[in-house]
């Protein structure tokens, strides 16, 4: 494939920048850490020299990231699980649109379950606001992962920056013919209301606006639903969300890494995706007729029914809902021992003495039951 300047300040590393990046992940000071994770029966050094020995992202994909991923499902998930495989071709490219539950998993998983199955992996959006350090930037950039700015500025900004997104997109799906992996919506839902950013469809129209029919089929949309039976970060979700309430939410410092640190290491239970049909021509013609704003809004509303539908719920979602409407109308969806334990974590909560509780908890309560009502 013929590279393309015109993407170089956001796009992955190209096959010929893997070999140096790969020594510099193997001589980053966060080696030793990262290595005693992924092969903990291994020796540092001896992860070091496989890693500084890869030349390739595909190497590096089913070496590495295959056992970070196994490492993390065997810490902290129960039960692995995905579906609808058969609605992809293993010749096609495809746009997949996903709910956003956790920073780093959501997109993860389903790369290590592309893996598995023999199916090559996606590119994936790597938020701005991720780039920490170099070695993080080279591990993302060595992982498919391309760059993606935060809304601000003004908007003249905002607009080209949209449309250099949207560009490359359509770039890696029609021209490249490879996966692209996103989130529905700017950055993860903390009250568990997985809904589609009609923001995000008018970005992916912005590249060929000839034929906003035809422009959107030509990115073979697939809405993926993550399903988590204990939400990822749940308590720090809920303490964002009160602290929101009543001003203006400030990211305190590195509490995006604590998010994807949590996330790693809390226990998750059982986590399934489902792959969801693709949407298809002919449903997106039949919102032919509609203005622009119409379109967007019907096409967002189709993927939000895909994953809502598709979305796996727990005895966890039923339990919060009974709590938090004091009824009894799910009760034999879940047992006496999970109602114990749902009880017991949400208990957590109580240690956060100088907010409001009863606040906390009605917050808490609404990320796992929120799901039963979308459905």
């Amino acid at each position: 494939m013929r590279k393309n300047p015109k993407f170089d300040d956001i796009r992955p590393y190209y096959e010929d920048e893997i070999p140096a990046a790969m020594q510099r992940i193997a001589h980053c000071e966060a080696f030793p850490l990262l290595a005693s994770f992924v092969c903990p029966d291994e020796s540092v050094e001896s992860v070091r020299q496989r890693v500084a020995a890869f030349k390739t992202t595909r190497e590096f994909q089913h070496d590495t990231m295959r056992k970070a991923n196994e490492q993390i499902i065997k810490r902290s998930i129960s039960e692995f699980t995905c579906d609808g495989l058969h609605w992809l071709s293993k010749d096609k490219a495809y746009l997949f649109v996903s709910n956003h539950r956790d920073i780093m998993l959501d997109s993860s998983l389903l790369e290590y379950y592309f893996v598995t199955q023999g199916f090559e992996t996606t590119e994936i959006t790597f938020g701005a606001n991720l780039m920490m350090t170099p070695y993080i930037i080279d591990i993302g950039k060595s992982n498919k992962m391309f760059k993606v700015e935060r809304p601000g500025g003004n908007i003249k900004d905002f607009y080209e920056g949209s449309l250099h997104l949207s560009e490359y997109i359509r770039y890696v799906i029609t021209e490249k013919k490879s996966s692209v992996w996103i989130a529905q919506r700017n950055g993860r839902t903390k009250n568990g209301i997985d809904a589609t950013d009609q923001g995000i469809i008018k970005m992916f129209c912005m590249s060929d606006k000839s034929d906003k029919i035809k422009s959107l089929a030509d990115l073979n949309i697939v809405p993926v639903s993550v399903s988590y039976e204990w939400e990822s970060c749940d308590i720090l979700k809920t303490l964002e969300v009160y602290e929101s309430q009543n001003r203006r939410y400030t990211k305190k410092p590195f509490e995006d890494l604590t998010s994807i640190l949590t996330g790693i290491t809390q226990f998750k239970g059982r986590v399934h995706f489902e792959i969801c049909k693709p949407l298809m021509l002919e449903e997106l013609s039949a919102f032919e007729k509609q203005t622009n704003s119409e379109y967007h809004k019907s096409v967002a509303k189709l993927i939000d029914n895909r994953i809502n539908s598709a979305y796996r719920l727990y005895p966890n979602n039923y339990i919060a809902h009974d709590i938090l409407y004091g009824s009894k109308k799910y009760e034999n969806e879940y047992t006496p021992q999970q109602y114990r334990a749902f009880y017991q974590r949400m208990a957590q909560l109580n240690r956060y003495d100088t907010c409001d509780i009863d606040k906390l908890k009605e917050i808490y309560l609404s990320i796992y039951s929120n799901p039963v009502d979308n459905r």
